[in-house]
């Protein structure tokens, strides 16, 4: 797999507005380029996108597509930044006029460096509000579909679907339906907005020099028009995956827009640590059916509020998985304490419900398309909720465990962005559309997969 930035746009609007702004505060920014002003955490934009795909296990070789205008300063950042200058290539335009389009500068490195691999290509002066998706996911998301894959994320309140490429998404295959570049509203109910961020198969790169051939105008030689046209005219098989992230700054912005999100993504780094996370599940009793049986997770049953399972999900620095002192135990008084306690309660506690939710949790997104952002956190849990006697305490650690995950996350679709709370009412029972499709068989037996 081969990666290519593209970093070849003339902003003119953002650079007007910077030269003539009043107020001297950006004068240290004139004639920089938009992908190589301060972003997030006083690092540059691009700095974000080459330290994520700065790694030679996913890709044998980065590029860089840039113009005339402003090639010095990417030599310059390449020498800085152990980015090979070789790998810049150059599309010899110095005007918005004379832009060839960001078709034809990914064309271009193709045809110069006589490429021929799996392509990765993303704009380089993109602003990412999360920078820890996980790459590699993507990349296994790509691998395991037979066809292209295109990034999208869902718009945010506000933002107006007619400023991006709108995509329609089959629920089920993945597979987007329809592309529609900058569509006016009421067209399409969907807010799922794409970004130049593709993967591209070797045997499609020809579709590119086709395309070219049918637009001879710099304006359409855009990927939105690309993906419209391969899509919905040449019905090639392009997959979504959908990134837990919002992007900004795309093609010509203005000057508020720059300030506007870079304070927004600042104020977010200088919050205070995100506060724990605590969902609660309680016991049930089943009248009829049951998540283990064959009625594939559907049950009739009442709730219990004197006896739940509680988990709690705090962010840190790596993943731990934290033993209950009680039903996990590790230290035991002697070894007698040990044999008379394995002897009544077994070998096995919650800590293993903690571990297969995980897993089963992240082999879903993987396969759904629902890519994670790489944080860690520590999760640990406790119950009242008394051993077999039917109240299914399993059930409810994995189910208290599913919720927290969820919202740590931000996938769910009542919590739209992630804070903290104390979650008691059970929202995502055993038996819910995400437990059964997570899990098939009940929780007693998720260890086992």
């Amino acid at each position: 797999m081969i990666c290519i930035l593209l970093v070849a746009g003339h902003g003119t609007v953002l650079e007007n507005q910077i030269k003539n702004d009043v107020t001297g505060l950006y004068a240290q920014l004139i004639g920089v380029p938009k992908a190589l002003l301060p972003g997030i955490g006083g690092k540059k934009i691009l700095d974000f996108w080459w330290e994520t795909v700065n790694t030679r296990q996913l890709f044998s070789e980065v590029y860089l597509v840039t113009n005339a205008d402003k090639y010095k300063h990417y030599e310059r950042w390449a020498t800085a930044n152990d980015f090979p200058v070789e790998n810049i290539v150059n599309d010899g335009s110095t005007t918005l006029l004379g832009r060839l389009g960001a078709v034809a500068d990914l064309e271009l490195a193709l045809q110069s460096r006589k490429l021929q691999d799996d392509i990765m290509v993303i704009a380089g002066d993109m602003l990412c509000s999360d920078q820890n998706f996980d790459i590699a996911q993507v990349l296994r998301f790509f691998r395991s579909k037979p066809g292209e894959l295109a990034i999208y994320y869902e718009l945010e309140q506000g933002e107006p679907s007619s400023s991006r490429g709108i995509v329609e998404v089959c629920p089920e295959t993945h597979r987007l339906t329809s592309f529609l570049e900058m569509p006016p509203e009421g067209v399409t109910t969907s807010r799922l907005a794409s970004v130049v961020f593709y993967c591209i198969r070797k045997a499609t790169l020809p579709y590119l020099s086709d395309f070219l051939t049918l637009q001879p105008e710099a304006q359409d030689r855009t990927f939105g028009r690309f993906w419209e046209w391969l899509i919905n005219e040449q019905k090639l098989p392009v997959y979504g995956m959908k990134l837990p992230t919002g992007f900004q700054l795309i093609g010509q912005v203005e000057l508020s827009d720059y300030t506007k999100w870079l304070g927004r993504y600042s104020a977010q780094q200088q919050d205070s640590p995100v506060k724990p996370i605590t969902c609660v599940s309680y016991a049930r009793v089943g009248l009829m059916g049951n998540p283990s049986d064959g009625f594939n997770g559907k049950t009739i049953a009442m709730t219990i509020s004197n006896f739940w399972a509680e988990v709690t999900l705090t962010e840190s620095r790596t993943l731990v998985l934290v033993p209950h002192p009680l039903n996990d135990p590790t230290e035991f008084g002697s070894l007698q304490d040990l044999y008379c306690i394995s002897r009544k309660e077994g070998y096995l506690g919650g800590l293993r419900l903690l571990q297969a939710t995980c897993k089963k949790f992240f082999q879903f997104c993987s396969m759904k398309g629902i890519a994670l952002t790489k944080q860690n956190f520590t999760l640990k849990y406790d119950t009242n909720i008394p051993r077999q006697v039917g109240l299914a305490g399993s059930s409810a650690i994995v189910s208290a465990v599913l919720k927290c995950l969820m919202q740590f996350y931000n996938i769910t679709d009542s919590v739209r962005k992630r804070r903290p709370l104390t979650q008691h009412v059970p929202k995502y029972q055993p038996g819910s559309k995400w437990f059964v499709l997570l899990f098939g068989l009940g929780p007693s037996q998720i260890h086992q997969g």
